[in-house]
């Protein structure tokens, strides 16, 4: 028997439209095709897919500090371009993420990474123009 779930629905979408990238209007209506499914969950599928992700479909990535800082990067891109509307989109998606950081925090053995990615997720939500340099800084990373 064939196993079914989303993850094979999503493999199945995927053959049948073969898109280069994954995009907004794409996500969209993934989520209309794969309902119900969380924002999340679709986002950790997709990540797995091997296909090119726009960074709002991305989200923001921690499984490493290299992963956060990349995503929180090409989020202030998007952050910088967009209008209002956009801004506070993409502020959402921040704020997301460091409510799952938060939560991620208190298990005693991601305490201290989850801690400062946490940081790194507050700087950016308090001052996004400020984050490229203040994670550089905080890297200790010349330019």
């Amino acid at each position: 028997m064939p196993r079914k779930g989303k993850s094979t629905e999503l493999a199945r979408w995927l053959e049948e439209q073969r898109p280069d990238r994954i995009g907004e209007a794409e996500f969209a209506r993934l989520r209309e095709a794969l309902a119900p499914i969380s924002e999340s969950y679709l986002r950790k599928l997709l990540r797995k897919c091997g296909v090119p992700l726009a960074p709002m479909v991305e989200g923001v990535r921690q499984a490493t500090f290299e992963d956060l800082e990349a995503s929180l990067l090409r989020l202030l891109k998007e952050y910088r371009q967009g209008d209002a509307e956009r801004r506070m989109a993409v502020r959402r998606l921040v704020i997301t993420a460091k409510d799952h950081a938060r939560l991620a925090g208190r298990s005693p053995q991601k305490r201290e990474d989850k801690h400062e990615m946490n940081l790194w997720l507050t700087t950016w939500l308090e001052n996004p123009p400020v984050f490229e340099e203040w994670v550089r800084i905080r890297r200790g990373v010349k330019k």
